[in-house]
């Protein structure tokens, strides 16, 4: 597949030249030099099927490869059995509607602790996520890869440890590995190329090189307090991190080629850009 960078969704530099259709963010990455885009059903999966075909047709064209981020709410931990239904239903119209765009790649948030003791809310989500699996098959959607991603806050789901846990249950799972996330969920832990590849031989040691080949990765700088994540940032921050370039040797040196998506605050071209400039000096 080769390494990929793009940006998640559009920036502030997308409108300032006047676009406003997705459609027309394929040409604008590609403009960029840059190899996919993370189109965002934060707040709910709500696309006609005309539309998610026009974006298809418009990503193929432009040869940029799209993928969806599922809607955040979603709660795997969640004791009410109604509200983890509409989980359920919520990766799974993501998926069906990416399908429909010719992308592949479904990110989610996995779940909230809540007053549950940590491994009971982990131990929940994990029985869930095996539901979810059955549901994935029994809709013809094992071809996509569903990619629960570590977390910046304390209070959720989304350690290292607890997504590679949950990547073990099916093949169909790949990991969303969200360095800012574990920055900041570790008080600025990701200094040093030896820091990224203990997490990263980790991974590798729990799931093996063919499955973390290709993973799937968020990037941002992110202003953290003691219970973790408090804001995306940019680029410019020079006080939280964590720093692209070390990442870039890491991956080299591993033999990892994943797809990286930008999640900075409005300069998330920009910032794609320019981890694609620090990746191919290195």
């Amino acid at each position: 597949m080769g390494i990929k960078f793009g940006p998640s969704g559009n920036s502030e530099s997308f409108y300032s030249a006047g676009y406003t259709h997705t459609e027309e963010s394929a040409a604008f990455v590609k403009e960029y030099g840059l190899d996919c885009f993370e189109y965002s059903f934060g707040r709910g999966v709500r696309m006609t099927q005309e539309k998610a075909l026009s974006i298809g047709r418009a990503f193929r064209d432009a040869d940029v490869e799209i993928s969806a981020h599922a809607p955040y709410f979603i709660n795997f931990a969640n004791p009410d059995e109604e509200m983890v239904a509409k989980s359920y239903g919520y990766v799974l119209d993501t998926a069906k509607i990416l399908q429909t765009m010719g992308g592949r790649r479904v990110v989610f948030h996995p779940a909230a602790q809540g007053k549950a003791s940590r491994e009971q809310a982990v131990a929940l989500t994990e029985d869930r996520l095996k539901i979810l699996r059955d549901y994935v098959y029994l809709n013809a959607l094992e071809g996509m890869v569903f990619c629960p991603e570590t977390m910046g806050k304390l209070a959720q789901i989304g350690t290292v440890e607890e997504i590679a846990r949950f990547c073990k249950i099916d093949p169909i799972y790949t990991p969303c590995i969200d360095f800012g996330h574990i920055n900041a969920r570790e008080q600025g832990s990701l200094k040093t190329v030896a820091d990224y590849k203990n997490v990263l031989e980790y991974l590798l040691g729990e799931l093996g090189f063919a499955r973390m080949e290709n993973f799937h990765v968020h990037f941002s700088k992110i202003m953290y307090s003691v219970k973790g994540e408090i804001k995306h940032l940019t680029f410019a921050d020079d006080v939280y991190g964590p720093e692209f370039e070390p990442l870039a040797i890491a991956l080299k040196d591993l033999r990892l080629q994943p797809y990286i998506v930008s999640e900075s605050a409005g300069t998330q071209i920009e910032d794609a850009l320019e981890m694609k400039r620090i990746y191919e000096k290195n």
